[in-house]
């Protein structure tokens, strides 16, 4: 068995998306996205009304480029999210959200708070367990039109159908694989997704709200480097386990044989190698070709 971005294909891009991009090229060529979620353990989600620029370090509010710089300097990532649709992106008063999420694997918390406008943002406590305990599933869904085309196309129609099915969801600012959009994040578990439809969507919210992971097209999780999300999704999809939290990753320097433990006591030794097969293809929109050289999992020993 070789977990493959076969497990991703779930009916194609959200209504009205584009099939070419550089979403569409990587899908052409066969590219697996599992082991590719963006390696992420500490997070704030801010919710911001107006323009998203490029770069969320280069916001022209200086509150957000303070934050910014607050948060980069502990090694915390910020994003910036919006409700679906015309209002989420008008100027407005009334409270914003924030999402402090620590993504440890196997133990992922997040907690959400509310501030008034970003000058707030300089005074929030942002240590974890300062606000509300989120316990029911979120998504994060990639639509950051000024890093990618893709993004912006396939993650703002597959976020507005998610809202019209009753999804919390949010559009967010850059999350990393253009190529596998669209791409999203399920709060609280800590694992990311992509190429996704509306189906495996609910799909992915489905399992977190009982503490569950969805390994069909998920890319793995953000508290896990590379070599360690495609071991333990590819004990998950030899195995059946759902739960979260069952599964822990010995740390590894890179490819090669990875020990995946499960609390009830059974280990599995999980070959990871590059895969250097596939042709080149872009990493963005508009980006030149590059070599493609995923990592790839063969079958689960158990011990």
């Amino acid at each position: 068995m070789t977990v493959t971005a076969a497990r991703g294909a779930l009916g194609g891009p959200p209504a009205g998306a584009p099939a070419a991009g550089c979403a569409g090229l990587s899908e052409a060529v066969g590219e697996p996205m599992t082991g590719t979620a963006p390696h992420v353990r500490r997070l704030v989600a801010v919710e911001h009304i107006g323009a998203w620029p490029r770069k969320v370090a280069d916001h022209p509010d200086p509150a957000v480029t303070a934050l910014s710089d607050r948060l980069r300097a502990d090694d915390v990532v910020l994003l910036l999210i919006r409700r679906p649709g015309r209002e989420g992106r008008c100027d407005a008063d009334g409270d914003r959200t924030v999402y402090v999420a620590d993504l440890a694997p196997g133990g992922s918390r997040v907690w959400s708070r509310t501030v008034r406008g970003t000058d707030d943002l300089a005074r929030i406590d942002l240590d974890p367990g300062a606000g509300t305990p989120v316990t029911d599933p979120v998504m994060l869904v990639c639509a950051h039109g000024r890093r990618d085309v893709c993004c912006a196309v396939r993650g703002r129609a597959l976020a507005g159908e998610l809202a019209a099915e009753g999804a919390d969801v949010w559009e967010c600012t850059h999350l990393g694989g253009h190529r596998f959009a669209p791409t999203a994040l399920v709060l609280p578990t800590g694992y990311a997704y992509g190429r996704l439809d509306t189906g495996g969507a609910l799909a992915a919210l489905k399992a977190a709200a009982g503490g569950g992971v969805d390994p069909w097209s998920c890319r793995g999780h953000t508290g896990l480097d590379p070599v360690r999300q495609l071991a333990e999704l590819a004990v998950r999809e030899h195995t059946g386990i759902g739960d979260a939290s069952a599964l822990l990753v010995d740390a590894v320097d890179g490819p090669g044989d990875v020990t995946v433990r499960s609390r009830d006591g059974r280990v599995w030794t999980v070959p990871v190698v590059l895969d250097t097969s596939l042709p080149p293809r872009p990493p963005s929109c508009g980006a030149a070709l590059e070599a493609a050289t995923p990592l790839v999992a063969g079958t689960p020993v158990e011990h």
